[in-house]
């Protein structure tokens, strides 16, 4: 898509529903779904919807400043963008370009170990990088890729909680959207008639040395997405333990946060073990179908650890309003996924850059519409509960 054709969408709608024109539909579903009767994508949505502001009048806001510290590195903004694996099948060498407008961006960008590129490539686009860990089954590749990811300049470190069994995307499997990955007569038709992503991103793939693959892995046991996945290289987390995160915490020397929990009891154990923060998280509606939303889940959290840990909130975000109403409820700073990943299947780095823009504009008026003048003045007062 054109930068001329960007710059006639105006919000992350209008971003998804351009990605969901140019790619096939199981890709496309396997980005935007989520599991079984999708009640948690709902409502992790009407979560934000129940919230409503209160704006504080004659407030002075001709200069609306939303940078923040998020875990103690600057920002331009108070979101970061989320850790996305395959964003390869999105766009060629979907991962660097993520980064590249990130670190364009002054935003913090989140390495996936489901990534399709190495660390070490993605950390060439600069900027500030965090890494998200999943575990194989092999833990000794897993303790690997976390000290090349410190090797390269990532500061923090998420472990991810919120999907400790493989989760029912019945969809992919409708779609023919599995791993490994094959063109049938039933996805056929779908692939070949979207030629901009077939062309664009996976012709671009053929030409330059063969399809995406499952990075950050030995050479030995890399598969690309249309070949079967070696057992050693399997995602294994439904052994995972305090102990063992303990273990992570010890080893890895930057900010260590624990993603995807919504209950206070557990941000308790994870500040007695050493966390410096916490991500509410329930996969983006992609794990548990009867999740709490994570909007829902923030209060408690932020009533026993608030100035204890960082907290981050993940899921459902959809517009700039939605980051403030994060902020006035407690969250310190906010993950942003599907969002960048439209832009990115829509117009690669440009598109990624269009998205950020997008947040960032939205944030700056709601705050100004609200009198908050900069990030700190968005309290708990501008909630109408």
């Amino acid at each position: 898509m054109s930068e001329r054709t960007l710059a006639n969408i105006y919000n992350l709608h209008e971003l998804r529903d351009a990605a969901r024109r140019r790619m096939p539909r199981g890709v496309y579903e396997y980005l935007e779904r989520g599991v079984e009767d999708e009640a948690c994508l709902d409502a992790n949505r009407e979560a934000f919807r129940r919230i409503h502001l209160r704006p504080r009048i004659f407030t002075d806001v001709s200069s609306v400043d939303i940078s923040k510290d998020l875990l103690g590195g600057p920002s331009t903004t108070p979101f970061a963008i989320a850790p996305t694996g395959a964003a390869g099948l999105f766009w060629y060498q979907g991962d660097l370009m993520l980064a590249k407008a990130a670190a364009a961006a002054g935003v913090p960008f989140t390495i996936s170990t489901n990534s399709t590129m190495d660390v070490e490539e993605i950390a060439e686009a600069g900027g500030r990088l965090w890494f998200q860990l999943y575990l194989w089954e092999n833990r000794a590749l897993s303790h690997a890729v976390m000290d090349r990811a410190q090797a390269v300049g990532c500061d923090t470190m998420f472990v991810t909680a919120d999907i400790p069994v493989p989760p029912m995307r019945e969809y992919n499997f409708r779609n023919r959207f599995q791993t490994p990955f094959r063109v049938t007569p039933r996805n056929a038709i779908d692939v070949l008639t979207h030629p901009r992503w077939l062309v664009g991103t996976m012709g671009k793939y053929w030409m330059n040395g063969g399809m995406p693959q499952q990075a950050n892995l030995p050479k030995e046991l890399k598969a690309s997405v249309t070949g079967a996945v070696p057992a050693r290289a399997r995602f294994r987390n439904d052994n995972l333990t305090w102990d063992e995160v303990k273990a992570l915490r010890d080893r890895w020397k930057g900010k260590f946060l624990i993603k995807g929990l919504l209950r206070a009891d557990d941000a308790e154990r994870a500040l007695a073990m050493g966390a410096d923060g916490v991500v509410l998280s329930n996969h983006g509606g992609r794990s548990l179908d009867t999740a709490q939303p994570t909007l829902d889940a923030l209060p408690a959290i932020v009533d026993v650890v608030k100035d204890k840990l960082a907290i981050f909130l993940d899921g459902g975000v959809q517009r700039g309003s939605d980051v403030v109403k994060a902020l006035a409820m407690g969250a310190d700073g906010v993950l942003v996924g599907r969002a960048a990943v439209y832009g990115l299947a829509v117009g690669g780095e440009v598109g990624v850059t269009k998205a950020i823009d997008i947040l960032k504009a939205e944030i700056r008026r709601t705050m100004g519409q609200v009198g908050a003048p900069n990030v700190a003045a968005i309290t708990s007062d501008l909630v109408a509960r």
